[in-house]
């Protein structure tokens, strides 16, 4: 039973997305920012959990990112449409995680990789990206006054999502040229193998 008490906890993360994204568009943002910030702290404690506990599994790494990523996108897609946060930021962030399944995707099929492990740079982007949409989200829903600090969270968002990218970009190419650097027998790509 504790054994999956992560992947548990990363389950209820995503289910919760349906949840902040009725709240959102019922413009219920105070309530909002309470389930956004219970699934925010849960990202950091099934982590924990498994790392501190030895209860680390498949399943988790998988539910995890894409737990954290239908949240993050969700809650910023519809605070987008909503006007709480410029479409600008949302197509950055919304294009950056589109690159990066598409190029786990690519490494997966056609170098024979397995998807990159994120990065540090990815996971203080990931919680940049917390951070700022609990602030909007306390900002709209609870009438905490955050004034300039909200444009510095932007824009470090804006900064920490393009690196981050950048940075998947040169392990990609990197990725795609080790084998044939290397002189491994899946250099071949896998339509030319005989």
């Amino acid at each position: 039973m504790a054994a999956s008490l992560p992947n548990a906890i990363t389950l209820a993360r995503l289910l919760s997305v349906p949840l902040c994204i009725w709240l959102l568009l019922g413009e219920r943002y105070g309530a909002a920012f309470w389930v956004f910030a219970a699934a925010g702290i849960s990202d950091a404690l099934d982590g924990f959990i498994a790392k501190r506990f030895g209860l680390t599994s498949a399943l988790g790494a998988v539910l995890d990112p894409l737990a954290d990523k239908a949240l993050l996108v969700s809650v910023y897609v519809v605070m987008g449409i909503e006007g709480l946060v410029a479409t600008w930021l949302v197509i950055l962030i919304a294009f950056r995680d589109l690159m990066i399944l598409g190029g786990a995707i690519v490494l997966r099929l056609f170098a024979d990789h397995l998807p990159l492990a994120p990065t540090l740079l990815s996971k203080a982007n990931t919680t940049a990206q917390i951070i700022l949409a609990a602030s909007l989200l306390a900002e709209y829903g609870l009438g905490v006054g955050l004034g300039r600090l909200l444009d510095v969270l932007v824009w470090a968002v804006a900064a920490s999502t393009a690196a981050s990218f950048v940075g998947y970009l040169f392990a990609w190419v990197a990725l795609m040229k080790a084998p044939a650097r290397a002189g491994r027998p899946d250099a071949t790509p896998p339509g030319d193998r005989s």
